[in-house]
């Protein structure tokens, strides 16, 4: 399969760094999709948007004299990428949001008894 400047090709994801994402395209070749090129927002960690060996869909937007592959998923017409949240991450967050509303309801009913607590 060749590969041209503004095609939209398949790939898996097959390396992640702090900078993009390696994917390897079904021709046996590889490309970058560089950090700036994931979405249109601000991104921090590229894991929160791409998993290893994820298939994906991606434009070519660059080959330099090198041979060297710059890919884009924000460039994709449509495309509406957003953070993948890990489990880690999403438990995190519920725990966060549950002890937040355990004070809140504690609060509550502190202030309905005058502020003398039982538990």
């Amino acid at each position: 399969m060749s590969v041209e400047v503004g095609s939209v090709v398949e790939g898996k994801v097959s390396g992640i760094t702090n900078f993009g994402a390696f994917v390897e395209l079904s021709g046996g070749e590889t490309g970058l999709i560089h950090i700036s090129e994931i979405a249109d927002t601000y991104v921090k960690d590229v894991n929160d948007y791409l998993e290893m060996n994820e298939e994906i869909e991606v434009k070519v937007i660059s080959i330099d004299d090198d041979g060297k592959i710059g890919l884009s998923l924000k460039q994709l017409e449509g495309e509406d990428r957003k953070p993948k949240m890990s489990f880690e991450k999403k438990m995190k967050k519920f725990i966060e949001e549950s002890d937040e509303k355990q004070k809140q309801l504690k609060k509550s009913i502190e202030s309905k008894r005058g502020g003398s607590s039982r538990y």
